[in-house]
């Protein structure tokens, strides 16, 4: 593919110029992950011609592991940044015009993270909004008595520790960055001596890009994913294809590799819970099962995955990394008494269960446990409660509810006819006084 120079310098040899730079100043997760960037980075100068602004969500397990280094780097070299750790609806939708600057929201796990769960909706509807062209936000301006309609459409990169809500993860290209290894080493990113250089770079690119706008607007790439995967990956396929190169394969394979590990993060969420259920039934009414056992049981329920679980019979290490996510781990128990080994505690388990697997008919009932009293006889322990932080009157059990039986209530019969009804009329049939009855009638004043 011929490329295309401005000046010297082909848009190939500017995204080649860029991840260079990336991968100067921070460890990134995989090759795929740079292109992803770069291009991302290249599309924040064609907002203009998008219909699609891509999220960027730079996410990470824990704290140190160069988010706030990356947002550096793209700051210094994306259009117009913005950078905020918390921003408010109306100064969001006043920053947006028609050329719109690219929002960058560090620490995002504190506005959207669990803590803050439903504190910022509104902020959340608009980045979700802004994804899209034409979905303005309207409100009422009291000074001239008319709506004033705010634009939202923006290209967006977020960083933090964790997910963001589905809403958000949905529309935008999600990279997981990680702690440096031993031995990985990076360039210091100091803003005073490496900003004007990444400025420059970033003044070409733009040049570059602006140049092609026409171009970009009417571009109609093959792409490799499909949905709303394709929508978010649209605009970086353009960018790399009009740059020509090596630019087109790489981004289809990024996009590919990107939506394949979503797609498999998405289907062991699926095989942890469906664990999380056939547990649930390995363990019945036991309270404490070696690992050996959990896993035997396992792989004999009908129709489930774990005796081919990709080839192979589901392992100790298999189990491991799937109750991890729900912060359960093995630990020594005594199942029926027998010797201490690894194993599971269903009183770990329960809080996964209630919170997972809907079951009818199940309740607390003031159940104690500590792991001392299992290391013991073998027997129910009757344990301190302190061992799983709750008090007596509200620790955990799976024991099922005693339900009432419900009375059985008879059929009504169905009336005699009137010559079986007792104390009858002999002439008419029809019922007598019992007065008149006590006195010897057999017939109404009216039949004698």
């Amino acid at each position: 593919m011929t490329l295309r120079v401005v000046g010297q310098q082909s848009g190939a040899e500017l995204l080649d110029e860029l991840k260079s730079a990336l991968q100067r100043y921070i460890i990134l997760p995989s090759d795929e992950a740079g292109d992803a960037i770069t291009l991302w980075i290249a599309a924040t100068h064609a907002v203009p011609a998008w219909e699609i602004a891509t999220r960027l969500f730079i996410s990470s397990p824990q704290k140190r592991c160069g988010k706030s280094r990356l947002l550096d780097i793209i700051e210094a070299t994306a259009h117009d940044a913005l950078v905020t750790v918390n921003i408010s609806p109306a100064a969001l939708v006043r920053s947006i015009g028609e050329d719109p600057p690219t929002l960058m929201l560090d620490e995002a796990d504190t506005v959207f993270g669990p803590k803050a769960a439903g504190d910022h909706e509104d902020l959340r509807g608009l980045i979700n909004a802004g994804f899209q062209r034409n979905r303005p936000y309207i409100r009422w301006d009291a000074t001239i008595r008319k709506p004033e309609v705010c634009p939202t459409f923006a290209m967006v990169a977020l960083a933090g520790i964790g997910n963001m809500p589905d809403t958000i993860m949905d529309r935008a290209v999600v990279v997981r960055m990680r702690r440096r290894a031993p031995g990985e080493t990076v360039k210091p990113y100091r803003t005073r001596r490496d900003g004007p250089p990444l400025n420059n770079l970033r003044d070409r690119l733009h040049v570059w890009v602006r140049s092609r706008l026409k171009d970009l607007e009417n571009a109609e790439p093959d792409m490799p994913v499909e949905d709303r995967a394709a929508d978010a990956w649209e605009s970086l396929i353009a960018v790399a294809d009009t740059a020509g190169g090596e630019w087109s394969k790489r981004a289809r394979a990024a996009a590919k590799a990107f939506v394949e590990r979503d797609q498999q993060a998405d289907a062991s969420a699926s095989v942890s819970l469906r664990l999380l259920t056939d547990l649930r039934a390995v363990f019945g009414d036991e309270r404490y099962l070696y690992t050996t056992t959990i896993l035997d049981r396992l792989h004999k329920i009908d129709e489930s995955p774990w005796a081919d679980y990709y080839g192979r019979p589901f392992g100790p290490r298999d189990l491991s990394k799937l109750l991890t996510a729900y912060e359960v781990e093995s630990k020594n128990v005594r199942e029926s008494g027998g010797p201490p080994k690894k194993g599971y505690s269903a009183d770990d388990l329960w809080d996964s269960w209630s919170r997972y697997i809907s079951r009818q008919g199940e309740r607390y009932k003031g159940y104690k446990s500590d792991d001392a009293g299992q290391a013991g006889s073998g027997e129910n322990p009757v344990a301190d409660a302190s061992a799983t932080g709750q008090s007596s009157a509200t620790a955990l059990t799976w024991e099922v509810a005693d339900v009432a039986h419900v009375a059985h209530i008879p059929p009504k019969p169905r009336p005699k006819p009137p010559e079986q009804w007792p104390n009858s009329c002999v002439e008419c049939k029809g019922m007598l006084d019992p007065a008149a009855v006590k006195a010897g009638h057999t017939k109404h004043r009216g039949c004698e």
